[in-house]
């Protein structure tokens, strides 16, 4: 137990996740990909002032396992929007539920899956559910490392 709460105080320490996050994007530089690890700020923002003109990109990751309360395995999708759109979120109730069905809408094309839209609701009091963890976009460098082969020809096991 001594041993696994160490480890889990290791994964939550903000240094050594700076530490893994500069030596994966150093090994896959090597491999000639780019790796930028992005961190959601998690909720609604407060309102700014500004104007009225936006887009909604979004980014998705993968689905991630988290215990839930009573020890009920869960399922937890993290849909990040630009902080702009949570700021004119935290301004307009109808452009909240937008950021919400365009999340949920995200969740189920891109996952197959099916959601209880109608026991959906915005977290309260917690601003983050499980862990937070920093999914990484890459970007091939120029001239970087060739593409595995196709052929199945590698040295290593499938995925």
């Amino acid at each position: 137990r001594e041993l696994f709460a160490e480890y889990a105080a290791e994964l939550a320490d903000p240094e050594q996740r700076r530490l893994y996050e500069e030596e994966v994007a150093a090994l896959e530089r090597e491999r000639g990909v780019e790796v930028r690890f992005v961190h959601p700020a998690a909720g609604y923002a407060r309102p700014e002032p500004g104007g009225h003109r936006w887009a909604l990109p979004y980014s998705l990751a993968p689905g991630r396992e988290e215990l839930g309360r009573g020890g009920q395995r869960r399922l937890i999708y993290d849909v990040v929007f630009h902080p702009a759109a949570l700021r004119l979120a935290a301004r307009s109730a109808r452009f909240r539920r937008l950021l919400s069905d365009t999340a949920l809408e995200a969740v189920e094309r891109h996952c197959s899956v099916q959601l209880d839209r109608a026991n959906a609701t915005v977290l309260r009091g917690t601003k983050y559910k499980g862990v937070p963890q920093a999914p990484v976009i890459r970007t091939p460098l120029p001239g970087g490392a060739p593409p595995p082969p196709a052929d199945g020809d590698s040295p290593l096991p499938p995925f």
